[in-house]
């Protein structure tokens, strides 16, 4: 099994935390292949960052995607996720999808996470995906997530302090949701009276899950022409959901 994780931030500090922890979390179940946005934010904290990290995301997925058997969006916020799978010839999972819905498969869930931009952002995106009756609470704190992959012992106190906040608003589970924010989970569960959920562990068990299941037939836009992109995603968007059409770049 082959998974190509995509990290459309253009950190690859915050590549490697998440990977470190998706390949603890596989062990020799899987081969992770972990690439990082060619272009765009270091850490995505507004909806112009978000777009332009869907455009990098698709970018990825054409260049490293032949030869894999999943791909895990690896971002809070998923930004590319519906395009990635119109493109996609193998599942796609988005981190925050896959987190929200684990969660709300035991009630309703509140969502703590940094950067005060992603509040708005992710209740449009919860209920893009159909869980706006299962939302309790979206609480943020001041830090980026990239500020807090940076400095988490900083941010521990502020987190489980916002995770509180969320149980009390109703939340029965909270997402502790963010690329920067694996691995934190852990360290706050003891202060929080509900349970908590890694969103980077989530997303890893939907990939697992997805690789299992029986494959879905992919969409067939139509083909697109375009110009000033790469070759790669040109290509891509020529015969989009198809089978790989160039081995550049394979899977080990």
């Amino acid at each position: 099994m082959r998974i190509l994780l995509i990290n459309p931030n253009t950190s690859q500090a915050v590549t490697d935390l998440v990977a470190g922890h998706v390949r603890r979390q596989i062990g020799e179940r899987a081969a992770l292949r972990a690439v990082t946005g060619r272009f765009g934010a270091r850490y995505i904290a507004s909806r112009a960052a978000a777009a332009i990290a869907a455009h990098a995301a698709l970018d990825v997925l054409a260049e490293h995607g032949d030869g894999c058997d999943a791909v895990y969006l690896a971002c809070f916020g998923d930004p590319g996720l519906f395009a990635l799978r119109e493109l996609s010839p193998v599942p796609v999972i988005g981190m925050a999808e896959a987190a929200c819905h684990e969660a709300a498969a035991t009630g309703r869930f509140g969502i703590v996470t940094g950067g005060a931009a992603w509040g708005p952002m992710l209740s449009e995106f919860v209920g893009t995906i159909g869980l706006a009756d299962r939302l309790a609470a979206i609480t943020t704190i001041a830090p980026s997530g990239g500020e807090i992959a940076a400095d988490p012992d900083r941010a521990l106190g502020a987190l489980a302090q916002a995770c509180r906040d969320s149980h009390a608003a109703g939340a029965e589970t909270v997402i502790l949701g963010g690329a920067g924010l694996a691995g934190l989970a852990p360290r706050i569960a003891a202060q929080v009276p509900c349970p908590l959920i890694c969103s980077v562990e989530a997303g890893t068990r939907a990939v697992l899950a997805a690789t299992g299941a029986p494959p879905m037939p992919p969409p067939r836009p139509l083909p697109i022409e375009s110009t000033g992109l790469t070759p790669a995603l040109a290509r891509r968007l020529a015969a989009p959901g198809g089978a790989p059409l160039h081995r550049t770049d394979p899977m080990p």
